[in-house]
């Protein structure tokens, strides 16, 4: 079972789409706005999407900011936290 494989590479697509929407997840986790618990979740919703693969290809080309493809599963959370919401 590729578990392992998985939730990095789902953490890291999580980390490249905070990026990509202006988001320091660290930031965040100072101000109070987001708990580890809550990066674990968003990994874990990550980890359900069908398009890790278009996610994959749509960061190559946005990585300097745009919004969020609309099947992104964090597509809410990272608005809120961009909006300076807690999650």
């Amino acid at each position: 079972m590729n578990t392992t494989r998985t939730l990095k590479r789902h953490a890291a697509l999580v980390d490249r789409m905070s990026s990509a929407q202006g988001v320091d997840l660290e930031q965040k986790m100072m101000e109070g706005l987001l708990t580890p618990d809550d990066l674990g979740t968003m990994v874990l919703s990550c980890t359900g999407c069908a398009h890790p693969g278009d996610c994959e290809h749509w960061l190559a080309s946005h990585e300097d900011g745009a919004a969020a493809p609309g099947y992104c599963r964090n597509l809410d959370l990272f608005a809120d936290l961009k909006a300076g919401r807690r999650v």
